[in-house]
């Protein structure tokens, strides 16, 4: 645990003494990957005997407050501490368990934080709410300025503003244009305000005027398109969209899957908006790898990650990326570059499908193109006209192709190969990983909002999941029981069953022995 960061916090000659401080980072750990409330886990700091034991405290006289623990979880955040704890425990347990890295898994999977789905209609109102709430309670003489027609529209409570409007289309788009031209109307009456152009509520009134409305003609308009990359709700200003799964977070988990490991741990958990690409991630994870010394040999991803970059990407850091190509495939019988015969050297065209030379064929450097001419005549009588790409006229006959072009048509199809799809199979285990994270962590649906604390839940949930799939792997059950007979000097059968029976715990001598062991008690 990192108590090196947490005691900077703290004075060490004056101030009120501060609880253990590996027993309260540990106890971080333990609440989010077992979904607890600020309550629970007070709850449990305070009576749960096994957490107690896991976290070396005294079975007596243990007390802690929600104040406490919720100074620990932000000292936590502004340090960005769980990616510490997520590195460490995972390389600890990679270590441990001897697993093998050189085959891995990615995927991403969404994550909701704990706020509101809103609405363009209701995500406009609710800022402009709350803006005016704040105007109400500093400037009471500013708020009584303002047409009484829009104080009343926004007097209600959130949950029933314009609860008695009509909601048919015509009447629920002219409510939306109301909202955006009050809410235009509010940003150029206090732009010159500094008492509140620093105000959190005044710059979401701002940015959600920019992301959702435009002025045109000297009229307010609302966008007919946004984007995913806009704020959803005010409450968490950082969360976005995704088209598919809706609004929040999602965040990149690289699995191994060899066959010879008794059990698949998560390497690799980068947390991002919903809104960022699946494609554009995958520099990140390999980064992320390399510098905690996990790179794969083979990385298996679905189609999302299959760019012809991210292949090159990946194989500048010795890793096979195998992912279907993205985009659509040619028709049925139709050739393509693979089918000629090509110089990957220097991408000249030596032959063409039906066995041709050209006359030509140049390859720019500059523009990275290949200009190849083949004879029109032959062409005109080739019996694969039909079916060639090859350009064809009257007066010539001309292919141009660049090197990503021809990788994509090669690796289209190898995809099509037996050999390809009994390697990629192993993908979908990854998707299971992604469901019992949720279920296990409540990883589906936070506790928290906002970038920092969802961030920081996220990793510590993923860490708490590999801590689980190692305490029931039978390899580390294994540990467990050698450990026991090397420390007491038992027989293998007496310390398996003792174990099995759980009496480590009811053994007030055995206590201080098995701390280091911990995990598998929890």
């Amino acid at each position: 645990m990192p108590v090196d960061v947490l005691e900077g916090a703290f004075n060490p000659e004056w101030g009120r003494p501060t609880k253990e401080l590996y027993s309260m980072a540990g106890l971080v750990f333990l609440m989010e990957f077992n979904d607890w409330t600020h309550e629970d886990a007070v709850h449990a700091y305070m009576f749960a005997q096994d957490v107690q034991y896991a976290l070396n405290l005294p079975t007596e006289q243990v007390s802690l407050c929600e104040r406490t623990l919720e100074r620990y979880l932000d000292l936590f955040r502004e340090n960005e501490l769980a990616g510490r704890v997520f590195t460490e425990v995972t390389a600890a347990l990679v270590e441990l368990l001897e697993q093998d890295v050189r085959k891995q898994r990615l995927d991403s999977t969404h994550v909701f934080s704990n706020m509101a789905a809103f609405g363009r209609t209701r995500l406009i109102a609710v800022t402009i709410k709350r803006f005016l709430t704040q105007v109400k309670r500093h400037a009471p003489a500013a708020y009584e300025a303002l047409a009484q027609d829009l104080r009343q529209r926004y007097a209600a409570s959130e949950h029933r503003l314009f609860a008695l409007a009509a909601k048919d289309a015509p009447s629920r788009a002219r409510l939306r244009q109301q909202v955006a031209e009050d809410l235009y109307a509010l940003v150029e009456r206090f732009a010159d305000d500094a008492a509140f152009q620093g105000r959190s509520t005044y710059r979401a009134l701002c940015r959600v005027f920019e992301e959702q409305c435009e002025v045109v003609q000297d009229q307010v308009e609302v966008k007919a398109k946004t984007g995913g990359d806009v704020m959803q709700n005010p409450s968490d200003p950082d969360a976005t969209y995704d088209g598919h799964k809706g609004p929040g977070f999602q965040v990149q988990f690289s699995e191994t899957c060899s066959p010879a490991n008794a059990v698949q741990l998560i390497v690799c958990a980068i947390p991002e908006t919903a809104s960022a690409s699946d494609g554009e991630a995958l520099p990140a994870v390999l980064e992320a790898l390399d510098a905690k010394g996990l790179l794969p040999e083979e990385l298996a991803a679905d189609t999302a990650y299959g760019s012809d970059e991210n292949v090159q990407t990946c194989a500048g850091h010795g890793t096979q990326l195998v992912a279907p190509v993205p985009g659509k495939p040619p028709a049925p019988g139709q050739f393509t570059l693979n089918d000629f015969v090509i110089d990957e050297a220097t991408e000249q065209v030596l032959e063409c499908p039906a066995g041709h030379a050209p006359i030509s064929s140049e390859h720019d450097r500059d523009t990275g193109i290949t200009r190849t001419q083949m004879d029109p005549a032959v062409c005109a009588a080739c019996a694969h006209r039909a079916q060639c790409p090859v350009r064809q006229n009257q007066k010539s006959s001309r292919l141009d192709h660049s090197a990503k072009q021809r990788r994509i048509d090669q690796r289209r199809a190898a995809q099509d190969s037996p050999a390809f799809r009994e390697r990629y199979t192993i993908r979908s285990g990854i998707e299971s990983t992604n469901s019992g994270v949720k279920r296990r962590t409540g990883l589906g649906r936070l506790r928290v909002r906002g970038k920092k604390s969802v961030f920081a839940a996220i990793v510590l949930k993923a860490a708490g999941w590999n801590v689980r799939r190692a305490a029931a792997c039978e390899t580390m059950r294994s540990i467990v029981a050698r450990r026991i007979q090397e420390t007491f000097g038992w027989t293998r059968e007496k310390a398996q069953d003792l174990r099995k029976k759980g009496l480590f715990i009811r053994k007030p001598s055995l206590v201080q022995a098995f701390r280091a062991l911990s995990l598998i008690h929890i």
